[in-house]
């Protein structure tokens, strides 16, 4: 944690740390880590709402919460850029971390695998590993795919390889 700054310091220490080391085949014991989560999710968007930095909403797919969707977005030169965000959670979890996706960015940006898979191995996983199985959904969208968004879109907007919402629909309309 040495090397974060302040304000990520002070995010990651405010969002709950989980107790329950369960995955979506331990049936009761996945039950309460999922109470959890959704309890260290509501902390984290809580917080960034009382920060003005909210910047995804996520809910599980199914009554399992084994499949979750949701948006994720990025302000850039004032410009909202909001993408789907979709992910599994493994059946290894939660000593495996889920691979969140955006589909929408394909194949846009070499830190992204197949499928709209971000790539976080090199920095993530091993704090993941580190941290199993006291991080979970918040932590890995904390710092997962927050710090993914704001390296990687600035480039692929100034690349010209995302465009905003409005420049695409004045686009088909000419």
């Amino acid at each position: 944690m040495e090397q974060w700054d302040t304000t990520t310091k002070s995010t990651l220490t405010k969002i709950p740390l989980l107790t329950t080391k369960a995955g979506p085949r331990d049936g009761a014991a996945w039950t309460q880590r999922l109470k959890e989560e959704y309890k260290a999710l509501i902390a984290y968007t809580s917080m960034n709402k009382a920060n003005d930095n909210d910047w995804f909403r996520i809910s599980a797919a199914n009554p399992e919460g084994t499949r979750w969707v949701g948006k994720c977005w990025y302000v850039h030169n004032l410009l909202k850029y909001e993408f789907d965000l979709q992910f599994d959670i493994p059946v290894t979890y939660p000593t495996t971390a889920p691979e969140l996706e955006l589909p929408e960015i394909d194949g846009k940006t070499q830190k992204m695998y197949r499928g709209g898979k971000i790539c976080l191995t090199v920095h993530f996983k091993p704090l993941w590993a580190k941290n199993c199985p006291r991080f979970g959904i918040a932590h890995a969208l904390c710092l997962g795919l927050a710090p993914w968004l704001a390296a990687e879109i600035p480039i692929l907007v100034d690349s010209g390889m995302v465009k905003h919402k409005d420049d695409v629909a004045s686009a088909s309309d000419s």
